[in-house]
């Protein structure tokens, strides 16, 4: 049990929500199955991070401490980020995003990083990593970006496949081999200006939408914009293992430091 790397995995919020059947009037913390499914593949025990913030907050545990006791942090996909986390206004109320998830996903980024301790973005992961480091993004891609493919089908949902172009030389390209390859495509927004200190690792060819980064320093931060956890092998899709592999290999070297 104690070679098994300890990873955490960033959780998303349900806000109080008076039409919510369930705990209406509370803040719920949750992951999406399929993340810790696809940590614990390799052996690795997931770990949801709860967040430390808010108007229920007792005691003195932070974001710190659990920087400290795990070797490694996925972010997880889910809410769209609050505009205001890169300085813009919502350009439509239903793109307002979650303000309280950024602060408390910017806060676990920082701390790992300054741990010493790997980060691995997904989906909306990669969009925050990008912003928390100075980046910014398109709200929706469909009215912003002129002549871009459909990156986000509600009806197919993790159905909706495009394909990737791996930009030669990077790490990705080290990882996965062949140039390009299918994923899927689950999001509305992505990175518009790269932040500072990150290198593209691969793009959509279609519409040249940025689908996978990574931090250029000695901070171990890597992202892609598709969903690995709702990768199978009938979906005729990458196999994402080697990334997962590389990601876990980088926790057990952070834990030995």
């Amino acid at each position: 049990m104690q070679d098994r790397p300890k990873i955490g995995i960033s959780a998303c919020f349900f806000h109080p929500d008076p039409k919510r059947g369930a705990a209406p009037s509370k803040t719920l913390l949750w992951i999406e199955q399929s993340t810790a499914h696809w940590v614990m593949s390799l052996g690795a025990l997931a770990v949801m991070v709860p967040s430390p913030f808010g108007d229920t907050a007792r005691g003195d545990v932070g974001v710190d401490d659990y920087a400290g006791w795990l070797d490694g942090l996925v972010m997880h996909g889910g809410a769209d980020v609050w505009p205001g986390s890169y300085g813009e206004e919502p350009l439509r109320p239903e793109w307002s995003g979650d303000r309280a998830r950024d602060e408390y996903d910017i806060a676990l980024v920082r701390a790992f990083e300054a741990a010493g301790k790997p980060v691995f973005g997904i989906c909306r992961g990669l969009q925050l990593i990008n912003v928390a480091h100075g980046g910014t993004l398109y709200q929706d891609i469909a009215t912003q970006k002129p002549g871009a493919r459909t990156h986000r089908d509600a009806a197919a949902y993790d159905l909706n496949f495009h394909e990737v172009d791996v930009l030669p030389g990077t790490r990705l390209a080290d990882l996965l081999g062949e140039p390009r390859h299918k994923i899927n495509s689950v999001h509305h927004q992505g990175i518009k200006d790269l932040a500072p200190g990150f290198v593209v690792e691969a793009t959509s060819p279609d519409d040249g939408v940025i689908e996978a980064i990574r931090h250029t320093g000695d901070a171990w931060v890597a992202a892609v914009q598709w969903h690995p956890e709702f990768h199978f092998p009938r979906l005729g899709v990458v196999d994402d293992t080697p990334l997962l592999r590389d990601f876990l290999e980088a926790a057990r070297a952070a834990r030995k430091r």
